[in-house]
């Protein structure tokens, strides 16, 4: 598999956040998301082998716990990527599987814990969920919304009504984009939506969905990379 990075901190996103994860960084994408903080991961990165990557995680945390698979997209590496997910939950360890839903996801182990990132228009990149993977969405599974503005903010809100997403999964994450190009300051000053007005805008309308800010950006200068 082509690897940009595997590193332990802290879970920056989703129901989880404030938790130690092991992330398994894999390289690769094929959406072009114009608020995009890892473009770092589009090519590059080395060959490792499902028994290297084994043995990298369980250096970093030998006793489980938790291992989150992002990218890039890594369901463009799905026939390597199945197996390291099911050697993961036989050894004990939670899984979480960062996706934009671009690819099938019927085949994903039904214990991986998927976060489904669905692509505002904001994004540059709409209309690229593959809307089947609905079906797949299970209690413990979560979807998330980047969110750059008003635009992207209703069209999260009614695509979370239509499709019933507060009764699907367990969570629906609203969140705010950073700049891309943020550095410093680890503040909301980078939010391309100020939270506080995303937040008036949840309450106005009783939105089924959970505000979400990468925390990780908030400890750490938001251009490092590996936290």
């Amino acid at each position: 598999m082509q690897i940009t990075e595997i590193y332990k901190s802290l879970q920056g996103e989703s129901t989880h956040a404030g938790l130690p994860c092991i992330f398994v960084r894999l390289t690769g994408c094929n959406l072009r998301c114009s608020w995009c903080d890892s473009e770092y991961t589009f090519q590059g990165g080395r060959k490792m082998t499902s028994e290297e990557m084994w043995d990298e995680v369980r250096r970093l945390s030998p006793d489980g716990g938790l291992v989150e698979i992002t990218g890039g997209e890594p369901m463009l590496q799905e026939r390597e990527l199945l197996p390291l997910m099911r050697q993961l939950l036989d050894a004990g360890y939670r899984v979480l599987l960062e996706t934009s839903g671009e690819r099938p996801l019927e085949r994903v182990p039904a214990a991986v814990i998927k976060i489904v990132d669905v692509k505002c228009p904001g994004s540059g990149e709409p209309d690229t969920f593959h809307i089947e993977n609905l079906e797949t969405l299970t209690p413990h599974d979560e979807v998330k919304f980047v969110l750059s503005g008003r635009v992207d903010y209703e069209f999260a809100r009614d695509f979370t009504h239509r499709h019933r997403l507060a009764e699907r999964v367990n969570a629906v994450l609203f969140s705010p984009a950073f700049r891309k190009h943020a550095t410093g300051a680890r503040d909301s000053s980078h939010c391309l939506l100020d939270p506080q007005e995303l937040a008036e805008w949840m309450l106005a309308d009783n939105v089924p969905a959970r505000l979400g800010l990468q925390l990780h950006k908030f400890i750490w200068d938001p251009a490092l990379k590996g936290v």
